[in-house]
């Protein structure tokens, strides 16, 4: 038996939230298009009969322009360094650029092995992939090279198979039937801002934070209470939306997320107030569950 942790690394949107579902099978980190969606590290516990696999998936680095951005990327440094292997999660389909040297280049200096996965291969020729991954190999001697499509791939066995070979022999770090150790209402909290994020534009996803204020328990019924943050009046506007239309949306499709996570049937209330400037003091950044806050119950 093999067991440890896997950090998946890289610029926003490469697709490592898609990825790390893709491997546990099922839904542990939220997605969307739109950069910086993931805000903290998220766990995703792989169980088989061979092994334990705990994939970390860490926020996207990049140039920071608020302090909950430059949380982001220590928190992505310091997940790096606690592990047994990375993979650095490629965006195939775009050109190598300072941010994949940034990235590469922190990942070089752990000492660590690292695969280097090149994803989004379906949005690629086959003539193209090969000369992407002889492009690669110049510029590091990786443990492992694997091209595929996170969204699209029907079987991770070799990635899987490989991976456990690099893992330490040891018990289980996890019960079998875990998936995730991330707490609950951080989990609820980060459906519902999914949800924002998909379905509102420009600046309003990135100001918008989510807060569980209160979770009651009644039979097989669970009653929640989450209060959306945001930082300008204009932006409170737009996402309450015309007649409440657009918090309505936003809250029918977060409670469906909800009660497959719960398994129960979910009564969700949304609320919504201005904080200003939120993104640039810690001691929200904190109390919201993000930039290493997200194990806080």
């Amino acid at each position: 038996m093999r067991s440890g942790f896997v950090a998946l690394a890289g610029r926003p949107n490469a697709g490592k939230s898609t990825l790390i579902n893709s491997l546990i099978g099922e839904k542990v980190a939220i997605v969307s298009s739109k950069p910086q969606t993931t805000r903290s590290e998220i766990r995703g516990i792989y169980t088989d009969e061979n092994c334990q696999i705990i994939f970390t998936d860490t926020p996207g680095i990049h140039k920071p322009k608020f302090r909950l951005e430059s949380r982001m990327n220590k928190e992505a440094a310091d997940v790096i360094q606690g592990v047994d292997l990375i993979y650095l999660v490629v965006d195939a389909s775009t050109p190598y650029a300072k941010g994949d040297e940034f990235v590469l280049n922190m990942v070089k200096n752990t000492g660590l092995p690292v695969f280097l996965v090149l994803n989004k291969m379906d949005k690629m020729q086959p003539e193209k992939i090969v000369k992407v991954i002889q492009q690669w190999q110049e510029r590091y001697d990786f443990a492992e090279y694997f091209p595929l499509s996170a969204k699209f791939g029907r079987s991770f066995e070799d990635l899987i198979k490989t991976t456990s070979k690099y893992l330490p022999e040891g018990d289980l770090l996890y019960p079998a039937e875990m998936t995730s150790d991330g707490a609950e209402n951080f989990r609820i909290a980060e459906l519902i801002r999914e949800k924002i994020l998909i379905q509102t534009e420009d600046e309003v996803p990135h100001a918008a934070a989510v807060l569980i204020e209160n979770k009651e328990f009644k039979k097989d019924k669970v009653y929640i209470q989450a209060m959306i943050l945001v930082e300008r009046d204009s932006q409170k506007g737009i996402m309450i939306g015309k007649q409440g239309q657009m918090l309505k949306k936003i809250g029918s499709l977060a409670r469906e997320d909800i009660e497959k996570l719960l398994g129960k049937k979910v009564f969700l209330e949304l609320f919504v107030r201005v904080e200003n400037e939120w993104r640039s003091r810690d001691a929200r950044i904190t109390e919201y569950g993000y930039g290493g806050a997200s194990r806080d119950e």
